[in-house]
């Protein structure tokens, strides 16, 4: 599991047949929830769960984000699992 920082949507003129429906996200992945959210490798997220810009969420990544049980084995490799609760977050401020 990865933790991320959704920055954005993606938007496609086409897509695989099979990510139609399918919301993709801009998700900065941090070290942990102390990391800000400008450092870091940017990846795409499909996001099945209705994250939004800004939030904090859980990743998962390779053949567990295949095996979502709504994407029938789609080509994606980064799903959001999860938003995190802003206020449960235990960061130092």
């Amino acid at each position: 599991m990865k933790i991320g920082y959704v920055m954005g949507n993606v938007w496609c003129t086409r897509k695989e047949e099979t990510l139609r429906g399918l919301k993709l996200m801009q998700v900065r992945v941090l070290d942990d929830l102390s990391d800000h959210p400008d450092t870091g490798p940017v990846v795409v997220a499909v996001d099945t769960i209705g994250a939004g810009i800004g939030e904090r969420v859980l990743m998962v990544s390779g053949s567990s984000a295949r095996k979502h049980e709504s994407l029938n084995d789609a080509p994606i490799d980064m799903l959001i699992v999860g938003i995190i609760d802003p206020d449960n977050d235990t960061r130092k401020e």
